[in-house]
């Protein structure tokens, strides 16, 4: 009897393995679908299937998918991989919240608009390719994607949207491209191995914690244009030890470099800023030199 079990066991194993390498669309009863709003094609409106590996359709009923809709995967625990088809342009909200098992998602170069939680808790996702027509990386859309040890963003993104990548534990790198001119807030909040990060010339806002508790954050370089430093946008980012803020930054929030632990240098222009409450607070290794520099840029709080 063990046997036999250990044997159904094996083949269920090698069933799921196989499904990986899976090329041959789903077939359309795994879908449920509507028509679009120009009526041009369908949205998938949920998914209904039980493959771990699933290769949506380019058409179903003779129209051709446009939009994976918001939910439509929703709570598929089991779902391991997906391939989205190539006339797909929009992905909505929540789409593939919570699939716990995806370890991988092929995202069509027509994409052009990721909902907001979209991938919102896949703890097993990996990796993934943000393809160039996306502008914009809307809110909490990685959030939570424990296992994200890389992300490619494209160049045409100009923003990242509150909580786009936060609690991503295993992101150690992210290239943040030219274009982008708001960080926002939350956006990698939490991305405890993240290790170096440079911002791009063209932001001016880096918003409210939008790196807070990355521990291993050890460089940052915030570049002259940005103008705002939101508040506990570096909090307790425990392996920063130095920073330069530049001339062009006129506030900086509350906490916003605060349990910096490591933190001894600060680089800034004797020109007042506006400040908030306990921007240094609980960074006790600040230079004397550096604190001194503060202070003629009008700081007065403690460390």
């Amino acid at each position: 009897m063990k046997k036999k079990s250990l044997c159904l066991i094996a083949a269920c194993m090698l069933a799921a393995l196989a499904g990986y390498g899976q090329t041959k669309p789903n077939p359309e009863s795994d879908f449920e679908v509507d028509l679009n709003a120009a009526g041009d094609g369908v949205v998938i409106t949920r998914y209904v299937g039980k493959s771990a590996a699933v290769v949506i359709p380019a058409d179903i009923q003779g129209f051709p998918v446009r939009e994976i809709g918001g939910m439509a995967f929703r709570d598929c625990r089991s779902l391991a991989s997906v391939t989205i088809p190539e006339g797909v342009t929009v992905i909505g909200a929540r789409a593939f919240w919570g699939c716990g098992s995806l370890v991988s998602v092929v995202i069509p170069e027509g994409v052009t608009a990721i909902g907001e939680l979209a991938f919102s808790g896949c703890g097993s996702l990996a990796s993934v390719t943000i393809p160039e027509g996306v502008t914009a990386i809307g809110e909490w859309v990685f959030s939570d994607c424990e296992s994200l040890a890389s992300v490619t963003i494209p160049e045409g993104v100009t923003v990242i949207g509150r909580g786009a990548f936060q609690g991503c534990r295993s992101l150690a790198s992210v290239t943040i491209p030219e274009g982008v001119t708001i960080i926002g807030a939350m956006a990698f909040a939490g991305c405890e191995s993240l290790a170096s990060v440079t911002i791009p010339e063209g932001v001016t806002v880096i918003g409210a914690m939008a790196f807070a508790d990355c521990r291993s954050l050890a460089s940052v370089t915030i570049p002259e244009g940005v103008t705002e430093i939101g508040g506990q946008a570096f909090r307790g980012c425990r392996s920063l030890a130095s920073v330069t803020i530049p001339e062009s930054v006129t506030e900086i929030g509350g906490q916003a470099f605060s349990g910096c632990e490591s933190l001894v240098t600060v680089n800034i222009a004797p020109i007042e800023r506006g400040w908030g409450y306990d921007v240094f607070e609980g960074s006790s290794k600040v230079s004397l030199a550096s604190r001194d520099a503060l202070k003629k840029a009008g700081y007065a709080g403690g460390f």
